[in-house]
């Protein structure tokens, strides 16, 4: 018998679109296993060809290559002082307690080592033990040779070692520009031959030492300088040493891409003088000058001098300190030979270029009149003024 009521174009659309969403349903609910049964790689993948590096990346590569052979991981222990010598305050950085570590690189064939005097100050200061892991991971003594606090650098020296050793190469900071690309290999937090990476991002920063000396041409990058780093080279594009790492501005105590590293020139000059000497000498007048904040606050552009040592070069010369009385000022110093004056730090510099022994002439004011007075530099590490 015929059927009486056949299907309507619309009921069989309606069947079709259920049947339709119940086959997506299905294949929704069945896809994750499908997937992993058609394409799961349960066997080892083949491997891309990758092609060559990068112009920047292979230099990159080359630069570190050839310059960590020449940089050293150094340890210092202080003398042991009711404790443990073996005992460890800060592993992978530099503290004030009994140990320190820090980097230096190779200075030359000898076995000399430039590291910072900061690091090295435990072992200077209480007859502490020091140590050298070289790049081959062979573990060395060292001896002080001799250290500068006001330049923040030191040399030690390698003990008996078979190990070839590899010179870093020197550049200079004179021709230094802003933006140029640095590297800075190191031990950051214990970390052996680390490689960071970055750009100068100022010259001619000021940065005060324990010596209360201002650096002056101070190296400003934002490669990653942390604990650890400290004594380490900055390099330039060419692999040459072109400054030493020595200070992080950073609230936390780790990198915040403020680094500092004293200028290659500054290390070429003082490291074979404490070679020879163990020591720097110092060009100075025998001055005490008054802080450059309190100067500021009484609007005086100059180094004021606070007191003139007796005996000295800067006491034969005439030139009068605060008056301990009435604390009238005496003598504020504006200028240095044919140098502008505003700060200490303009000051040495002036008397670093002339050298000791050597007589420069001060531009000072004095009650109101400015005076040209003749002093002669001397070895203020070194007088008993």
């Amino acid at each position: 018998m015929p059927d009486r009521y056949p299907p309507r174009p619309a009921d069989r659309f309606l069947r079709w679109a259920a049947g339709a969403a119940l086959g997506l349903l299905a294949l929704f609910v069945a896809q994750p296993y499908l997937t992993g049964l058609l394409f799961s790689a349960d066997t080892a993948r083949a491997i891309t060809a990758r092609g060559d590096l990068a112009p920047a990346e292979t230099a990159t590569v080359e630069l570190f290559a050839r310059a960590s052979p020449s940089v050293v991981h150094v340890f210092v222990q202080a003398a042991a002082q009711g404790r443990a010598l073996m005992g460890v305050d800060n592993e992978g950085g530099e503290s004030g307690g009994g140990s320190q570590t820090g980097t230096g690189f190779i200075w030359d064939a000898a076995g000399h080592i430039v590291t910072n005097n900061h690091v090295v100050a435990a072992a200077a200061q209480g007859g502490g033990t020091i140590a050298v892991r070289l790049s081959s991971g062979a573990v060395v003594s060292a001896s002080l040779v001799g250290a500068t606090p006001s330049y923040d650098l030191a040399v030690i020296r390698l003990g008996r070692t078979t190990a070839a050793l590899q010179p870093l190469a020197i550049g200079t900071s004179a021709d230094l520009k802003v933006g140029q690309s640095v590297f800075a290999i190191g031990n950051p937090f214990g970390l052996d031959h680390t490689l960071t990476t970055g750009v100068i991002s100022a010259l001619q920063r000021r940065l005060p030492t324990s010596a209360g000396r201002e650096l002056s041409g101070v190296i400003q990058t934002d490669a990653a300088i942390n604990p650890g780093n400290s004594g380490g080279p900055l390099l330039d594009s060419a692999g040459r040493l072109i400054g030493v790492n020595t200070a992080i501005f950073s609230p936390s105590g780790a990198s915040a891409g403020i680094g500092f590293a004293i200028p290659v020139d500054v290390v070429n000059r003082v490291v074979p003088e404490l070679i020879r000497n163990g020591r720097t000498r110092n060009p100075g007048i025998g001055i005490i000058a008054g802080q450059e904040a309190t100067a500021a606050r009484l609007g005086i552009d100059g180094v004021v001098v606070l007191r003139v040592l007796r005996g000295s070069p800067a006491a034969s010369a005439g030139l009068q300190g605060v008056d301990p009385q009435t604390g009238e000022i005496g003598d504020i110093i504006v200028g240095a030979g044919d140098r502008p004056v505003h700060r200490l730090a303009d000051l040495t510099a002036a008397m670093e270029a002339a050298g000791l022994g050597t007589s420069i002439d001060l531009t000072v004011e004095r009650d109101g009149r400015t005076r040209r007075i003749r002093v002669t530099t001397t070895d203020v590490a070194e007088s008993r003024l």
